[in-house]
């Protein structure tokens, strides 16, 4: 008989230390779900006293089973139970089990055979599949997982299908050889769906999709158009940045593997950009023409990490390095935020009436979107309401606040630049002049280029590794190489416009995931059961953020202040779901008023301090690292956060870490970390 489970039955944050506790503990859980009646557990506790148990018997690749016996009917249906075992636990072989089979059974039922258990050893060992069970903490993924790799290895080689694989980024690590192989793996996988990928949109779920993600997408991009025509001094503004979203959108979601991320200016890059272009102007190169040569190396670099499958590394990023990764954007942008809204506050004149006006436009958008995007937790109004206005959040705050602001006038305020037509922020010819820059900046750029490939690699990566996640259950495969390729060629074509590098956007490309995602209800919360996986949403919301620059009159009245109060907005809202964030609350916390998360149950409170600390002082010196003259160098950093993360080993215990750096399943909030 095959173990079919249920995620109830998979027992991921047991608190023993030895294998009779485990073993009292997953009887106490199977009893409290109904798994087993009292009397079953009676008997399995009256043969463990008579008996024993002995040790668990070795599967191989680091999973065990224990079966048990005892008297009863032999209609019985068999019970198992996945475990996660405890660290001192070991097989009758002595070598360490991360999992374990709990098998109870009656005397002379039929009992799961070895082999019929084995599967999940061989997925641990699979890289394909163990990124997503290696410290998980949620059930769902762990299920998720292992009845895809039982599809996959149970289907008759004739007809086994890579898209059954869950795409994680080391899909292609073991089967692909050779430059270009994993690239041309790719093309091969998605190509037998690309006609689907277009009629599986057409219904009212695709339709819905695309009016929410537009907006959503939207919102991002004429904050972060405003952002860069801060950081840049108006040679990159808004005007760039919603163009190079949407034709770098169109070519993504028809060329990409993974169409159902969407592509836009981040934080990271954003940051970036802005510290290039400090760079350029301390060395008397100008910024668009060293923006060129940057980014055409960029391009490059890239194209080298598509055709020798370096997407495949970014499985030793861990939710470590992501957290202190999303603290540092979120530092910025609040930090940029309260920098712009409180000028003028602290000097010895009164502030204006524009600078009021200005704090209150920040504060009320700050305020709007927060409410807005909370409502789904609330029990007013109808549930299609609350999501209408918890999905359209941001957008109603920078629309209401920029008409108050026009209800104003004449009180002036700054305003996102945008030209009286089509054009270029700054007045600039559209194609750009490579040989304004001087000739020793054309080789200087390359090392600058490899930190950039490094941000962009990570940026688009971790993405796109959320996405492609199994507990969104996609099954049409993945393209890691592909996608890395096509965002190659946006950086080389955007080089010649002088337009803003985009990449694989977070929070967005979740929310397009979800907005397609069929789910059910269950007690903890909503699973997905499949999604609506195409090209066509994609491809419409990136054509409307180009027809959207038809529009520029519109996008002149919004006040920068709206803009800085979104950065606020997202600032704090990124932090929300970030346990690097949480546990440092715990610093000013009292100890009895701790909440009961799966690590304060499980590990020591010195040791998560310790943790945290580590984390703490990671993020110093990336924040210091940024507002140094060496602020490029920033992207190298966050690299060498990957041997930090494995030097901790040496100091944490293996369980320790796996509480405090165990995978991550993306809320499903919208804004919850802004890209």
């Amino acid at each position: 008989m095959k173990p079919r489970l249920h995620d109830s039955e998979i027992l991921l944050d047991l608190a023993a230390t030895d294998l009779p506790e485990l073993i009292e503990q997953t009887l106490d859980r199977l009893t409290q779900l109904e798994k087993i009646s009292k009397a079953q557990r009676q008997a399995v506790e009256q043969t463990i006293k008579a008996r024993g148990t002995g040790p668990p018997w070795d599967l191989g690749y680091g999973v065990g089973v224990l079966r048990i016996r005892y008297e009863g009917d032999v209609q019985e249906t068999p019970r198992c139970a996945l475990v996660r075992v405890p660290e001192g636990v070991r097989a009758s072989d002595h070598e360490r089990i991360h999992f374990l089979w709990i098998v109870l059974t009656t005397y002379g039922a039929p009992s799961p055979k070895n082999e019929e258990l084995e599967p999940f050893g061989w997925m641990l060992h699979d890289e394909q599949f163990s990124a997503s069970i290696l410290g998980a903490n949620d059930p769902m993924q762990v299920l998720a997982t292992y009845q895809l790799y039982l599809e996959y290895v149970e289907a008759p080689p004739a007809v086994r299908r890579p898209s059954l694989v869950p795409s994680y980024p080391s899909v292609e690590a073991v089967t692909v050889r050779g430059v270009g192989a994993g690239l041309l793996a790719d093309v091969r996988r998605r190509l037998p769906s690309y006609a689907s990928d277009f009629t599986d949109a057409l219904s009212a779920k695709g339709l819905a999709s695309v009016l929410f993600i537009y907006f959503a997408c939207l919102a991002p991009s004429v904050a972060f158009g405003g952002l860069l025509d801060y950081l840049t001094d108006g040679q990159i503004g808004t005007v760039e940045t919603v163009l190079a979203a949407a034709v770098a959108g169109v070519l993504y979601a028809l060329l990409s593997g993974q169409p159902l991320t969407l592509l836009g200016t981040t934080g990271p890059v954003a940051v970036f950009l802005g510290l290039l272009y400090g760079l350029c102007k301390d060395n008397g190169v100008p910024y668009l023409a060293g923006l060129f040569w940057v980014g055409v190396w960029t391009a490059l670099f890239l194209l080298t990490f598509s055709l020798t499958n370096a997407s495949r590394f970014i499985r030793w990023f861990t939710r470590f390095t992501d957290e202190i990764f999303g603290g540092l954007i979120a530092l910025i942008f609040i930090v940029a935020a309260l920098q712009n809204v409180f000028r003028g506050f602290f000097g010895p004149v009164v502030p204006t009436s524009g600078q009021l006006l200005a704090l209150i436009l920040a504060l009320g958008t700050y305020l709007v979107a927060q409410q807005l995007s909370r409502m789904r937790q609330k029990p007013l109004l109808t549930q299609w309401v609350r999501e209408f206005l918890a999905d359209f959040g941001p957008a109603i705050a920078i629309l209401s606040m920029t008409a108050l602001a026009h209800v104003m006038r004449p009180i002036e305020l700054p305003h996102l630049h945008v030209p009286q037509e089509f054009a270029t922020t700054s007045g600039r010819n559209w194609l750009v002049n490579p040989m304004d820059a001087p000739i020793w900046f054309w080789a200087a750029s390359i090392p600058i280029a490899a930190l950039s490939s490094v941000l962009l690699y990570l940026d688009q990566n971790i993405t796109v590794r959320l996405v492609n996640s199994p507990h969104n259950r996609l099954r049409k495969g993945a393209g890691y190489d592909l996608d890395m390729a096509v965002i190659a060629v946006t950086v080389a074509l955007f080089a010649v416009f002088g337009l803003p590098w985009v990449i694989a956007a977070t929070v967005r490309s979740l929310n397009h995931v979800r907005s397609l995602a069929d789910v059910s209800h269950h007690a903890d919360g909503e699973h997905i059961i499949s999604v609506r996986e195409n090209r066509l949403t994609a491809l419409v919301v990136s054509a409307l953020l180009g027809l959207s620059l038809v529009f520029l009159n519109l996008l002149r009245e919004v006040p920068m202040s709206v803009i800085f109060g979104l950065f606020l907005f997202m600032g704090i809202a990124s932090t929300r779901g970030n346990q690097f964030v949480d546990r440092m609350k715990l610093w000013v916390t009292d100890p009895a008023l701790y909440p009961p998360t799966h690590y304060v149950r499980r590990v020591p409170p010195a040791v998560i301090h310790a943790f945290t600390g580590v984390q703490s002082v990671c993020l110093a010196i990336l924040w210091f690292v940024k507002e140094s003259t060496y602020g490029v160098l920033f992207p190298l950093c966050i690299a060498l956060l990957v041997p930090v993360r494995h030097s901790l080993n040496r100091f944490f215990s293996e369980r320790h870490l796996g509480f405090l750096d165990a995978d991550e399943i993306p809320e499903e909030e919208q804004y919850r970390e802004m890209d």
